[in-house]
C-alpha cells in the first residue's frame, strides 16, 4: 500500500508513511493531565447499578492527596497477587498518613474492572479505574507495548503520590519488574 501525504509544498510517498509525536514522562511536580477515566459502582443502596460512571481528571484530584498505582492489566498474574492485595491491606496506614483515596489504573474497560475490584475486595479501599482507550496512559507518556503478547497497548507499572492535582512523587517499573511500584514503597514517601 503506498500512502502519499501532501503539506504544503511538500509531498511525501512510500510504504505506509507515518510520524508519531513522542510525548514525554509525566514528572514530579507535573499536573496530572486532562482526561477522564471510568469507574463501575456496581451497586448503591437499593442494589442498583450507578455506573460505568466518569471519573474527569484533574478536577477529581483537586484538593486531594491520591496514592495512585497503574497496572498493565486486571486479572493478570502480578496485579492480582501481589500489586492490588498490597494496596487493599495498607488502605488504613494510607489513610492515617493523610492519603484521601487510592486509585488503581488499568487500560480495560469499566466493567472489566468492576468484576476485578469485586474479585480483590476492593470496596471502600481502592477505587478502580478504568483507562479504556489508554487516553490517561498515553498522555501521561506511561504506556507498555504489549501488542507482541497480544494485550496491545497497556499502562506500565507505577505508582505515583498526587497532591492537590500535582505529581508529588513517581516510582515506575522496568519492564517486567515489581520492585518500586508497591504500597509499601508509596505509603513511606506519603509519610515522609
Amino acid at each position: 500500500m503506498w500512502v502519499v501525504f501532501s503539506f504544503g509544498d511538500h509531498h511525501f510517498g512510500g510504504p505506509r508513511f507515518c510520524t508519531t509525536k513522542e510525548i514525554e514522562m509525566i514528572k514530579v511536580g507535573d499536573a496530572l493531565p486532562a482526561a477522564t477515566l471510568m469507574e463501575y459502582v456496581e451497586v448503591e443502596g437499593n442494589g442498583c447499578s450507578i455506573g460505568p460512571n466518569p471519573v474527569k481528571l484533574p478536577e477529581a484530584a483537586a484538593g486531594k492527596t491520591i496514592a495512585v498505582f497503574a497496572v498493565p492489566g486486571a486479572f493478570t498474574p502480578t496485579c492480582s497477587a501481589k500489586h492490588v492485595p498490597g494496596f487493599v491491606e495498607q488502605a488504613e496506614a494510607f489513610k492515617a498518613a493523610g492519603v484521601d483515596e487510592i486509585w488503581c489504573l488499568s487500560v480495560n474497560d469499566a466493567f472489566v474492572m468492576g468484576a476485578w475490584a469485586r474479585d480483590q475486595k476492593t470496596d471502600g479501599k481502592v477505587r478502580m479505574l478504568a483507562d479504556g482507550d489508554a487516553a490517561f496512559a498515553k498522555a501521561t507518556g506511561l504506556t507498555l507495548d504489549l501488542n507482541g503478547k497480544g494485550l496491545g497497548l497497556r499502562s506500565n507499572r507505577y505508582s505515583m503520590l498526587v497532591k492537590d492535582g500535582k505529581v508529588a512523587t513517581l516510582n515506575v517499573e522496568g519492564p517486567g519488574k515489581f520492585e518500586v511500584s508497591d504500597a509499601a514503597t508509596l505509603l513511606g514517601q506519603a509519610k515522609a
